[in-house]
């Protein structure tokens, strides 16, 4: 039987705030299983490992003996979150949220046990109600106060339009844990005015509040913006395990560690280990090799990571990827750039016509596959190791 200290230790483990911890501990105290809930909007058909920050720290709940309670936001998706948005977000059809929810259902089970998870829809309580109970539904926030929410405070300050129905967004989602009791809900840090929106309506229903426990945003490939699939600077989970993996090595040696505490299952004790050891010498991509494995082998399976490593390896010709290599970063003018013009500015070629030549020659590889086409473009948010002959190399970060 785990303790109470190291239950909380797992469960703060990569956290940004818990809102209270002394209500926390007080629930844990009671000995009975909490109500854990998590909502995800089917915003788009495949899951990134952005996503999976929260259902990790769900699973870990799951283990810690609590009931999971996974929302898909089948009714909230077609309002659109406007969190950290600086315009409307078009409203999804409800044939686009049906058909994205249904690859939900599918892809949290590769870290959830499904037989101690419970999925639920907020269409179910929100899709019968009647114009009259939004509006009293709405009465319970006012204008003053939901321009409190930064990006909302924002909007309007710059004179960016805010539409009625983003405002009832925070409602809707505060009344989906008044519906399903919940003990505690998860969120990214960029979801904390909305979960404390819970704890309000919850109050005022005169439920004990639920715990808000929120989790940072996971930086992508670029190590600068967070993981989105707008952005291109994704790993999705259901990505080809080579895909997976060489992405997965393209990540700096510092956004590693990040990496390792927000989405591996080792222990911290294990995790702090490994910077021991590269501190003391060890060659940080072999330690990124792991991450990569343990990734490819919770989505795919272990042979699927043996596998993209060798062909990783091999890609790399035994190691002739250096242990080291320059960090480029170009900010790019346009939404590409075309590969020679990119050889270039990287410092790999000292003309665009060099560059040009070096294609032709076969010289040039992007990530360990050789490029023929000339007139390749690559896009803002790409995260890629160039190579130009045997021995020039970067990993280079469009922005």
């Amino acid at each position: 039987m785990i303790s109470e200290k190291d239950a909380m230790q797992q469960i703060k483990r990569g956290s940004d705030e818990i809102l209270l911890e002394a209500e926390l501990q007080e629930k844990l105290k009671r000995g009975k299983p909490l109500k854990i809930k998590a909502g995800f909007d089917p915003t788009a058909p495949d899951l990134h490992l952005g996503h999976t920050v929260l259902i990790n720290k769900m699973r870990q709940f799951q283990q810690l003996g609590h009931h999971i309670m996974f929302l898909i936001g089948d009714f909230t998706g077609m309002i659109g979150d406007p969190s950290g948005k600086s315009v409307t977000r078009p409203p999804l059809s409800p044939e686009q949220i049906q058909e994205n929810a249904k690859t939900y259902q599918a892809q949290v089970f590769k870290i959830l046990d499904p037989d101690t998870t419970e999925i639920c829809f907020n269409s179910t309580w929100h899709g019968p109600k009647t114009a009259a109970d939004m509006i009293r539904l709405a009465s319970r926030h006012t204008v003053a106060r939901m321009l409190e929410r930064d990006d909302f405070a924002r909007r309007y300050k710059n004179n960016q339009p805010i539409s009625i129905h983003e405002f009832l967004y925070p409602l809707v989602q505060g009344w989906d844990s008044v519906e399903m009791q919940a003990d505690v809900e998860l969120g990214g840090t960029d979801q904390k005015f909305n979960l404390l929106v819970g704890r309000e309506l919850m109050k005022a229903e005169g439920m004990e509040p639920q715990v808000i426990l929120t989790m940072p945003i996971l930086e992508g490939l670029d190590g600068v913006q967070k993981m989105s699939k707008s952005l291109d600077n994704y790993i999705g989970i259901e990505d080809p395990p080579s895909e997976m993996f060489g992405k997965l090595m393209s990540i700096s040696d510092d956004l590693m560690w990040r990496y390792f505490e927000l989405l591996s299952f080792r222990p911290m004790s294990e995790i702090n280990q490994f910077q021991h050891d590269v501190r003391e010498g060890v060659n940080p991509r072999d330690i990124k090799f792991l991450l990569a494995e343990e990734i490819i082998a919770r989505f795919h399976d272990a042979k699927a990571a043996e596998t993209a490593r060798q062909d990783f390896v091999n890609r790399f010709a035994r190691g002739a990827m250096p242990d080291e290599m320059p960090e480029i970063a170009l900010t790019l003018e346009h939404e590409t750039i075309g590969i020679a013009a990119m050889l270039k500015q990287a410092g790999l070629t000292a003309s665009t016509s060099e560059s040009f030549r070096m294609i032709q020659q076969g010289a040039v590889k992007i990530d360990g596959e050789r490029v023929s086409d000339r007139g390749l473009e690559l896009e803002r948010g790409s995260v890629f190791v160039a190579q130009v002959g045997k021995r020039k190399f970067a990993r280079v970060t469009l922005t």
